[in-house]
């Protein structure tokens, strides 16, 4: 029978190589007809005999990067049309196609990279249609190369002829460039074993680089950068090195191999040879393997692990452009390794870890961003502005919500202007007009206040809500379900910081059903950071002038935080008495486990904490190993959700909030629920922690309507 369909896709069907795909499938099947990016997707229509064997190989064949998250088919009248063709991009409609992440360059790409008859040998900046830079070059939708900052290097007539040829697996292939017309290096890739600092501008902002087996090299980025504690991340120049100083499995091997290439957190081999300041007290390694061509050349001359950190003063954003890398990098960097290709933004490595045998994000970023999430009911067009720390944005467009890259905290100038300028820039990519802002309750939070002087109508979503409503979006959760949301700060519907929350959700109301007993927090911000201050005022030790301002409750506000009792905990049992970075405490108690495995636990009574503390005290007084103890009180909170959930009786239970990032926490607390029957959901692709609470407050503006 002779038909004419129009399909319509949505996804990330742009930058995957899906039009060639769709014009080869098609001439194959002796089918007429086009195909088109525009800003809603990818429209084709196909007319012929075998218009159903189409639809059938366009689902089990489609390219491997690409995502369908809808497939619309029309019948039309028949045309009689004659041969098949790739049409000009349409502009007109709803932008709601899926940007696609950067990708990491693909096998192919590097066999010709290192082939000295090719004419792209050593070429850094070789890609094709399945590899290469993809958000970080795009300007505007459709994904056209006049679209992206390629635009300004004009096509040899080598490589007009691969674009144009529906043959090469570099038809339509927007980055494409070659030593001829496109972009060009500064300067020959240096030799780092001497202890020199280089500033590399990567895919999404520079790097800092330095050896990091020279101990003083490392110390010296630390001092200069004025990272004094938080561990620094490596790229090793092939699996067999990683092999050599981490343990790894079979799944942390595929998350470094993958297309998004990210950092991955690994256990230590214990074989020497990594500075010892690298990761500091860190348990974990964050390893990534060399994902853009010019990485492969850098490592090839430095066939070591190297420390690849943001290419930024702490606290600060990464630098995208020459000029600014050279004047902020200035004093930190010996040495720069530029390139003339626009940085359309900034994107910083995403770090991931596995968790229950299964990816967890904890950093959202290249390779990932800014990839939707897909909710069930259509929301409203809202902006949702994010937190205060680990800050992303993200906008609702019918079903899907699309989630910046990481931003970072927002204490400084610097980080703020970045948050600014995400939004302009997301909104902008996506034509997207909000209606709404969504934002924290909390009145003092750089997003809170920028949403309040946006001029639109604000939508202030509870922290912990937030938290709940990501990890069900996530994962599709619909029916009511138990939130176990647990992190350092949250303020609550009663003004006091919340943290350790359980809640009853159902359509998109919470119950609060549990907490922690509220505990003061002497010095308010300054206990956060000093966990010697919550430990004084859980055990009623401490100095005289502080244990008078819990007393009088002068600068001393309450709270119910998870976090806060991570940090007493590790301050009484001598692990840490301070962090120098959010969680750092929580992080070595957990280390401090050494693997030790027990079922004891420390009694937790609906949340009190005072049974727990005496019972702690008592074993560091007879000399329990640290081990046993942290064991013990990491027991104590995943006895208490079982407890909890056993009360309430629903089937779902989430596990959201910063706290959940805790492997050991996480896993047992899943194992024991679901040794009970229960449905337990976690994050994957959308962190936890506050990178998360974008998502989930966008979701929660559905409840405003």
């Amino acid at each position: 029978m002779h038909n004419r369909l129009r399909i319509t896709l949505t996804g990330a069907v742009q930058g995957v190589g899906f039009r060639p795909f769709v014009y080869r499938l098609a001439v194959e099947l002796g089918l007429s007809g086009w195909v088109a990016n525009s800003p809603a997707g990818l429209t084709i229509e196909i007319e012929g005999e075998l218009t159903e064997k189409f639809l059938e190989r366009l689902e089990t064949e489609k390219p491997p990067h690409a995502v369908i998250l809808t497939r619309e088919i029309s019948v039309l009248a028949p045309t009689g049309q004659q041969g098949f063709a790739i049409r000009d991009s349409g502009n007109s409609g709803e932008t709601t196609t899926a940007v696609l992440p950067d990708l990491a360059v693909c096998s192919a790409c590097l066999a010709e990279m290192f082939d000295p008859s090719d004419r792209r040998y050593r070429y850094p900046f070789i890609n094709c249609t399945l590899c290469g830079p993809r958000y970080t070059v795009i300007l505007d939708l459709p994904y056209d190369r006049p679209n992206t900052t390629m635009r300004t290097f004009a096509m040899c007539p080598e490589c007009r002829r691969e674009y144009e040829d529906p043959r090469d697996r570099r038809f339509h292939a927007q980055p494409i460039a070659c030593p001829k017309c496109g972009p060009k290096l500064s300067s020959e890739i240096p030799l780092l074993t001497g202890g020199q600092i280089l500033a590399l501008k990567g895919i999404g902002g520079f790097q800092l680089l330095v050896d990091a087996r020279n101990e003083e090299a490392v110390r010296r980025l630390r001092r200069l950068k004025g990272r004094e504690e938080k561990p620094f991340a490596l790229m090793m120049p092939d699996v067999e090195t990683v092999r050599r100083y981490c343990r790894l499995s079979e799944a942390e091997e595929r998350l470094l191999r993958s297309p998004a290439a990210p950092i991955v957190l690994l256990r230590p081999s214990g074989i020497p040879g990594i500075a010892p300041s690298v990761a500091k007290n860190s348990p974990y390694l964050g390893v990534m393997l060399p994902y853009s061509p010019l990485h492969h050349l850098v490592m090839e001359k430095n066939p070591f692990p190297l420390v690849a950190t943001s290419g930024n003063r702490s606290d600060e954003p990464i630098a995208t452009g020459n000029t600014e890398a050279l004047e902020r990098l200035c004093g930190i960097a010996d040495g720069f390794l530029l390139h003339d290709r626009p940085i359309a933004r900034p994107c910083d490595d995403s770090v991931v870890r596995l968790s229950r045998g299964r990816e967890l994000v904890l950093r959202r970023a290249r390779g990932y961003a800014p990839l939707p999430v897909r909710v069930p009911q259509p929301l409203p067009p809202v902006l949702a502005v994010g937190a205060h720390l680990k800050n992303t944005v993200a906008i609702a467009i019918g079903n899907q919500v699309f989630i910046s890259q990481h931003i970072g905290d927002l204490d400084t100038l610097e980080a703020r202007e970045a948050f600014e300028r995400a939004i302009s820039d997301l909104c902008s990519l996506y034509h997207f007009r909000p209606e709404a802002v969504a934002c924290d309750l909390h009145p003092d939070y750089a997003s809170t206040i920028w949403a309040r002087q946006s001029g639109l109508p604000v939508i202030p979503v509870q922290h912990h809500y937030a938290h709940a409503a990501a990890c069900a979006a996530e994962n599709d959760v619909r029916d009511a379900y138990l939130a176990v949301c647990w992190d350092g700060t949250g303020l609550g519907l009663d003004d006091t910081i919340w943290g350790s929350e359980f809640f009853l959700a159902e359509n998109g109301r919470f119950e609060r059903v549990a907490h922690l007993r509220p505990f003061r927090l002497p010095g308010g911000d300054a206990a956060v950071r000093e966990g010697w201050r919550v430990a004084a005022a859980l055990t009623g030790e401490g100095p005289a002038p502080l244990l008078r301002m819990i007393e009088a409750g002068l600068n001393a506000p309450w709270t119910t935080s998870a976090g806060r009792l991570f940090d007493a905990v590790a301050a009484l049992c001598g692990v840490a008495r301070e962090s120098r970075f959010e969680g750092q405490a929580a992080m070595l108690l957990e280390a401090s486990m050494a693997g030790r495995r027990t079922e004891a636990s420390y009694p937790l009574p609906d949340g009190d904490w005072r049974p727990l503390l005496d019972a702690i005290r008592n074993d560091l007084r007879v000399g329990a190993p640290l081990s046993e103890i942290a064991a013990r009180f990491h027991n104590a909170l995943t006895d208490w959700i079982l407890e909890v959930a056993t009360r309430v009786r629903v089937r779902d239970v989430v596990l959201s909030g910063g706290c959940f990032q805790n492997a050991y926490l996480t896993e047992r607390a899943a194992a024991l629920l679901e040794s009970r029957g229960f449905r337990v959901h976690t994050h994957q692709r959308v962190p936890p922690n506050d990178g998360g609470i974008s998502l989930g407050q966008a979701v929660m503006s559905l409840q405003a309507q």
